[in-house]
């Protein structure tokens, strides 16, 4: 895993990936479908626990899209409607 800075993916780097390269689309398009689900209905523990699965990976799709917009000159304001 790099730590430097500069071995960072950029948010264009993203962009690219993820919104021109048709294939990376597909894919964002496919992790959205897969992990960005309505909340659960169901009580008690078990569905606490699956509220905050799904948080959990919720954040990797919302990180993921932050990084297209800010490529694309959004900033986060922008995107929540803030």
């Amino acid at each position: 895993m790099t730590s430097r800075a500069e071995d960072r993916p950029t948010a264009q780097d993203y962009a690219d990936i993820f919104e021109v390269d048709k294939r990376g689309a597909r894919i964002f398009e496919d992790l959205v479908l897969r992990f960005v689900r309505p909340p659960v209905s169901a009580g008690g523990i078990d569905a606490v626990l699956q509220t905050f699965e799904r948080g959990g990976q919720r954040k990797v799709i919302d990180f993921i899209a932050n990084q297209i917009n800010r490529a694309n000159g959004l900033t986060e304001d922008q995107v929540s409607g803030d």
